[in-house]
């Protein structure tokens, strides 16, 4: 199993990687920033300290964007819609986002990892991969440069901060959520694999509940029976994801941690526990995730020409329609509305719905001297 890496054992090295491969012989971090939004909130708000805090549009269409540790307790999350959060925990607190200031304190957060390596993949204003295999520090021990970043974070911030490290990106995105909040784990090239076989594949990074789904219905629940199917096999399940399932299932992830990244596109899907059969419940269905990608796009000053509906029908067949402008969808109402046209096309239905999808493509930076971070699949 993953090996905790706290102040007081610090000193877990990543040199018994083997020397056989490049990979294993890689250190890779990844830092998450613990309650982002929330805590940036609760960190400029004294009175907010200590309380259940949600950041996102309080009214009765709203959306969670981000939740502090108090309102976690009480089953709140990100996506969330603002009336069930509510209904969850009655004392919650609603915050409007300030994405300036979360971009800026995102900022000084970078400057921080420039220090230790060029390599830095950002995934979004609050996590990103950095590569220290070779550092500007000329530290030997992964577990201590994470340290020292995290402890820099804090003292530049008054934020905490979470860590994974390991030989891949993959497991370090693992080992991030191991010891949160405020703390460090590492994944040694020695336990990688057994890790992987005992964790449950709805847990695995990149694995979202759809694909978990079928996974189960195919018998795979655990990493040791996604090891236990052939390259081919997976392959004729899941397309081009299955060469990806294959090599993580035995701990290998042979992809680069790549500054500058540009995403081709974001979004967000929604399975549902009841099937949809009228244009109303799925318009309430899909608003959260409209919501979610514009306010993403529009923290990170990206803007998107192209937006397509996904639906999956109880049948498990689906159908992607898409609308493409000539100049970005400028405003959240304007990709409202688009969404709204592509959803009545489809009704009336013959099955029911079960899951919905809205992503973003043909995507342009607002800055030229921004580089747009990732945004995985949410639920």
């Amino acid at each position: 199993m993953a090996t905790a890496s706290h102040k007081q054992n610090a000193r877990t090295p990543m040199s018994d990687a083997p020397h056989d491969t490049i990979n294993r012989q890689r250190k890779v971090i990844h830092i998450d920033m613990d309650a982002f939004y929330a805590s940036v909130e609760q960190r400029d708000d004294p009175d907010l300290r200590g309380k259940p805090v949600a950041v996102g549009g309080s009214e009765a269409r709203g959306v969670v964007a981000a939740a502090s540790y108090e309102a976690r307790k009480f089953g709140v999350h990100s996506a969330m819609p603002s009336i069930t959060a509510k209904r969850k925990c009655p004392d919650l607190i609603f915050v409007r986002p300030r994405f300036d200031v979360y971009k800026a304190v995102s900022q000084q957060i970078r400057e921080i990892f420039a220090e230790y390596t060029p390599l830095i993949e950002p995934l979004s204003l609050d996590e990103a991969y950095l590569d220290v295999t070779e550092n500007l520090k000329g530290m030997d021990i992964a577990t201590e440069i994470a340290l020292e970043i995290r402890a820099k974070i804090k003292a530049a911030t008054g934020l905490n901060a979470s860590a994974g490290i390991s030989y891949n990106k993959f497991l370090a995105k693992m080992a991030s959520d191991l010891n949160k909040p405020n703390g460090q784990a590492v994944i040694t090239p020695k336990n990688g694999p057994a890790f992987v076989e005992v964790l449950p594949v709805k847990k695995f990074h990149g694995v979202g509940p759809a694909t978990a789904e079928k996974m189960n219905r195919l018998g795979i629940e655990t990493g040791a029976d996604l090891k236990a199917r052939s390259l081919e096999f997976l392959i004729n399940h899941f397309g081009k994801s299955g060469p990806y399932f294959h090599g993580i299932a035995r701990g290998i992830d042979d992809r680069q941690v790549k500054p500058n990244r540009v995403r081709k596109s974001v979004g967000a899907e929604d399975t549902f526990t009841v099937d949809i059969h009228s244009f109303v419940p799925a318009w309430e269905g899909i608003r959260p995730l409209i919501e979610k990608v514009w306010t993403y796009c529009d923290a990170n000053e990206i803007s998107a020409k192209t937006v397509t509906l996904k639906v999956k029908y109880d049948n498990f067949t689906q159908i992607t329609r898409s609308k493409t402008t000539a100049m970005p969808f400028g405003s959240y109402a304007v990709l409202k509305d688009a969404v709204n046209s592509l959803l009545r096309a489809v009704f009336p239905v013959s099955r029911g719905i079960r899951l919905l999808g809205v992503t973003l493509s043909s995507l342009e930076r607002k800055a030229a001297d921004r580089e747009p971070p990732q945004l995985l699949l949410f639920t």
